[in-house]
């Protein structure tokens, strides 16, 4: 990767990062949180995903690819670890 588009992937793994924090916290302090209602988020990003009409850019490609990939981890450990 070029020092140029190095910006991209640090946004990402922020992201990325930041988002999976945030589901921890989430699944913490709320019981009710199961893995279909994290599903149902994810189905929403992937709608929103493609609905890029208008075009979100770099920046915008790279926060979305990040909150998918931190919904898909988090919601396979949940199966991983469930009962």
């Amino acid at each position: 990767m070029s020092e140029t588009d190095a910006w991209i992937e640090e946004t990402y793994k922020d992201v990325f990062d930041e988002e999976i924090r945030g589901l921890e916290r989430r699944c913490a302090h709320d019981p009710s949180c199961s893995i279909a209602d994290l599903q149902g988020i994810l189905d929403a990003l992937y709608i929103s995903e493609g609905n890029d009409q208008e075009g979100r850019g770099q920046r915008g490609d790279a926060i979305m690819a990040a909150r998918i990939a931190a919904y898909e981890q988090f919601i396979g450990e949940m199966k991983k670890n469930k009962p």
